[in-house]
């Protein structure tokens, strides 16, 4: 990774995006391409073929010592005994009040190794927590993101794209394996962003470039964030920053399943109890439009009386659907089915609400 002189942070594959003629943009304090041909075909490429994203600016955090497994168990909100050595879980770092520091990806080496992936943005946050939450452990918490680079492959002809140069793939969703390619050693999880079957690739940040030409060797195609997000979105999945932050806990975002309620500890367990029981005042619910539209985070929900009942946190042309979709928090007791309105810079567009994925799931293909 490099910082350039404007304090803006280039991932490993900068020079290949500036090569392809990539729209570039500053996301959370990194040049990141946003598009290279346009959202649109980036985002068909990956409901219909083979995509690969460039996300090094995401975290990689490596924790080890003795007991690390337990120790940071007590602190995330999901069960890692859940899962066996060589699998993946999505799970989520909460302050104490339930609202949401950070959702992640938490890789389970053995008992006492661990990796997680936090959002680009919290990966300071999340190390600080942890180094803070873990102080009185033999566990230690390094920050190791200068050092890799995550390269995502979606897509139904994934598997043969990362077959064809060589890499060996999980059978299994939410798994991992270990290996090596081109003399690099490489971790290549059967996860993704995308709604489709796909991998991550998490690597030396000096073997990326010739992965990434590899991988365009084999017809994957690039794609850049406006495709990540249309995608994600298509398919419900939160973003930080928008259907999760301080404010919204697990409970209010439908992501009770991330949740290990059984456990004795992890952070916020007595407010995300405590909701979970009296039920939240307002839910995420996914709005799917009737008339034309294109709905926008932080955009007001109305109900027919053209009261305000939520607002928009993300919203989005759905290039699947040809139509407008968004995700938003709304009154908790507003129905499935129900009419509602987004007020889309003063015109009220009709919306259905319903629940996502918005298209279907090939995560398990």
């Amino acid at each position: 990774m490099t910082v350039s002189a404007d304090s803006v942070r280039h991932t490993p594959l900068w020079d290949r995006h500036l090569a392809l003629n990539a729209t570039m943009a500053d996301f959370g304090g990194w040049s990141m391409p946003m598009e290279y041909t346009g959202t649109v075909a980036e985002h068909r490429a990956v409901r219909e073929s083979v995509g690969m994203f460039d996300v090094s600016h995401m975290g990689t955090v490596l924790i080890f010592g003795s007991g690390a497994l337990e120790a940071v168990n007590a602190v995330l909100t999901n069960d890692l005994e859940r899962i066996s050595d060589g699998q993946a879980q999505y799970t989520m770092l909460c302050a104490e009040n339930g609202g949401v520091i950070d959702d992640l990806i938490a890789y389970r080496f053995d008992e006492n190794n661990l990796m997680l992936i936090p959002n680009a943005t919290n990966s300071d946050a999340v190390v600080a927590e942890l180094k803070r939450a873990l102080t009185d452990t033999e566990v230690n918490v390094l920050d190791a993101r200068d050092d890799h680079a995550i390269i995502a492959v979606q897509g139904p002809h994934s598997a043969p794209t990362l077959h064809a140069i060589g890499i060996e793939l999980p059978e299994k969703y939410m798994a991992f394996a270990r290996s090596t390619w081109n003399g690099s050693p490489v971790m290549v999880c059967r996860t993704g962003y995308t709604g489709e079957h796909g991998y991550e690739i998490v690597l030396p940040a000096s073997g990326a470039p010739q992965l990434w030409d590899a991988l365009s060797g084999a017809g994957a195609i690039p794609a850049g964030l406006g495709a990540r997000d249309t995608l994600r979105t298509e398919m419900g999945y939160p973003l930080h920053g928008h259907e999760l932050n301080a404010q919204i806990t697990p409970v209010q975002a439908g992501l009770g399943f991330a949740v290990g309620w059984a456990k004795g500890t992890f952070h916020g367990r007595e407010a995300l109890t405590s909701e979970r029981e009296s039920g939240p005042a307002r839910k995420l619910r996914g709005l799917i439009a009737a008339g034309r539209g294109i709905p926008r985070a932080q955009m007001s929900v109305v109900d027919g009386s053209g009261d305000s009942i939520g607002r928009v946190t993300s919203g989005t042309f759905s290039p699947t659907l040809s139509t407008g979709i968004a995700l938003a928090l709304i009154d908790a007791d507003i129905a499935d089915g129900a009419q509602v309105a987004v007020d889309v810079r003063g015109r009220h567009v009709d919306f259905t609400v319903t629940k996502p994925p918005f298209v279907e799931s090939h995560v398990r293909d």
